[in-house]
């Protein structure tokens, strides 16, 4: 079992690190203290399990695993974290474990057991022999979190953890992640000029390229910021702080010009009175 260690603080990093070490026979195989470097990597190295930090430098924790959590083979994520406000955002993608620091020894060991096991069922493989411990590890901290008592266990489907759980699958902080080429790119929503359905995707287009996102054109619309984006048709999504000219169409409909961009993009019949409002027209 391979997996990878997230963590910026080198001290936290060595300490979680010796956890894994010490109490599993996981291999870690890489360690990173950036977001981006994380991303570059998973894309071409298989791993099955990501410890994962959530204030880390360039992509957040929660954005990462938001888009590793698209990949065809999903690693195992473990949320170790100082923050408890994420804990729902790690249910909707189905994280393995969610764990607040300060962390107590016996939590992180029987973390680890659960993970190994897991894994075992999962894959269908030996079973996993951890080194022995010789005493009940000791609980160093009064602030840990239980899973067994203050969470349920994440993975599972309760009515309490989804019914509030916020919609976060491609936007988030800014960032978009999007498809091309087999990879995944992550670039500022900001970039976004329009989007368009075609079939079970959506094709997302910048200045310079297009990319596509595995969802409905509604789907992906609710996860954009509506004070930017408009659906002006229900084939397309429109940035209005991209349009630089609207264009008289035939039954007083609209064809918008962008800016560095030589296409139109409509604006429908059932959609005008709105894109008036909100252009003020």
């Amino acid at each position: 079992m391979k997996a990878i260690v997230v963590e910026d603080e080198f001290l936290a990093r060595q300490e979680l690190e010796y956890y894994i070490r010490t109490y599993s026979q996981i291999e870690i195989v890489g360690s990173f203290d950036d977001g981006m470097d994380v991303l570059k990597y998973v894309q071409d190295h298989e791993v099955d399990a990501i410890f994962l930090d959530i204030n880390i430098p360039s992509l957040d924790g929660v954005f990462l695993a938001h888009t590793i959590s698209k990949f065809s083979r999903k690693p195992y994520i473990i949320f170790i974290t100082a923050y408890k406000e994420h804990a729902a955002e790690a249910f909707e993608i189905e994280a393995f474990d969610y764990i607040l620091k300060p962390y107590s020894e016996s939590r992180m060991t029987s973390m680890l057991r659960k993970l190994e096991s897991t894994y075992e069922r999962d894959h269908g493989a030996q079973p996993i022999f951890s080194q022995p411990i010789d005493k009940e590890p000791a609980d160093h901290s009064s602030e840990d979190y239980d899973a067994h008592k203050a969470e349920p266990l994440l993975g599972q489907s309760t009515t309490a953890s989804t019914t509030h759980v916020p919609h976060h699958s491609h936007v988030l902080q800014g960032k978009i992640s999007l498809w091309k080429n087999d990879k995944i790119q992550v670039i500022p929503v900001d970039d976004v000029y329009y989007a368009s359905a075609s079939e079970k995707v959506t094709n997302v287009f910048t200045k310079r390229a297009e990319y596509t996102v595995t969802s409905s054109i509604s789907e992906f619309q609710n996860t954009l910021p509506d004070e930017y984006f408009f659906r002006c048709h229900r084939s397309y999504i429109v940035n209005i702080t991209k349009i630089r000219e609207i264009v008289p169409w035939f039954n007083n409909t609209y064809l918008l010009r962008l800016h560095d961009l030589d296409y139109e993009v409509p604006v429908s019949r059932s959609k005008v009175k709105e894109f008036r409002q909100i252009m003020s027209i």
